[in-house]
């Protein structure tokens, strides 16, 4: 897209941005540049980037596979490594049905999104806790049939899904508290604290996903949740815990590890929630 003003003032975008330390400066000044109506907001938007602003939140959208997924201010942006877990969710789909899908911990809804685009007529849900990221949720499912629910883990979600996800995937909180300062400021100062902060450890949340995903998953059917290659063991014991046998897979391309727990065919384990 050409945008509607001097190549000139895309040609400073890049030398401003790349002054304040953006990578990729050329891409980005070129993306901004699409998104401005004129070279005053060009550079209003240019001022905004170098102080830090996630570059999603300034656009109103990240890439996320082939998707452009809406976000904005407050909301977290989902990660390129995402697209792992994506990946092997699709894999396991069921082959002689559509997938019942649940995007727990959702956010925008990136995951869900992108999985319902690889599996046509999939049933997608997603939930979350923060309403504003559910909100983005919305619209970013919407265009696959799916619907958004609020509320904390498997509270917000409606009664007649339990028993019947085929693919439960999570990309929970999973960074320690105390290793929350050490986030790139984009994440830290500009992304909710509770979309980042996984506990003590970073596996609190996971622990709750696991503990109650038995009772929502169909016979034979999958959680899939996105870890770090440190917390592996850690969370493949959540899994294991609540009595679903487990497997990890790791990327080094994506940089990323998802741990699988699958429930056993012909019933359903029901744990305390």
């Amino acid at each position: 897209m050409t945008p509607p003003f001097p190549t000139a003032a895309v040609t400073d975008a890049t030398r401003r941005l790349r002054t304040a330390g953006c990578v990729f400066a050329d891409d980005e000044a070129r993306l901004l540049a699409e998104a401005a109506e004129d070279p005053s907001e060009l550079s209003r938007l240019v001022d905004r980037r170098s102080d830090g602003l996630p570059l999603e939140h300034l656009l109103g959208w990240a890439a996320f596979g082939d998707l452009r997924i809406a976000v904005g201010p407050g909301v977290f942006v989902p990660r390129p490594r995402s697209m792992f877990l994506v990946k092997r969710a699709a894999a396991r789909a069921p082959a002689a049905r559509p997938a019942v899908v649940l995007d727990l911990c959702c956010g925008a809804g990136g995951i869900g999104a992108a999985l319902a685009s690889l599996l046509p007529g999939a049933e997608l849900h997603a939930a979350d806790s923060d309403a504003a990221a559910v909100g983005y949720a919305h619209r970013n499912i919407a265009p696959f049939g799916g619907r958004a629910h609020v509320g904390d883990l498997y509270t917000a979600l409606p009664a007649d899904l339990r028993g019947r996800v085929d693919l439960l995937v999570v990309n929970a909180p999973y960074v320690p508290s105390g290793e929350i300062d050490l986030l790139p400021s984009e994440a830290r100062l500009y992304e909710p604290r509770a979309s980042l902060d996984g506990g003590s450890d970073g596996v609190d949340v996971q622990r709750r996903v696991a503990r109650g995903a038995p009772d929502w998953l169909a016979p034979g059917g999958h959680l899939l949740i996105e870890t770090s290659a440190r917390q592996a063991a850690a969370t493949t014991a959540a899994v294991t815990g609540s009595g679903l046998s487990a497997t990890v897979e790791s990327c080094e391309d994506w940089d990323s590890t998802v741990i699988t727990g699958t429930a056993p065919d012909g019933r359903r384990i029901t744990t305390s929630t």
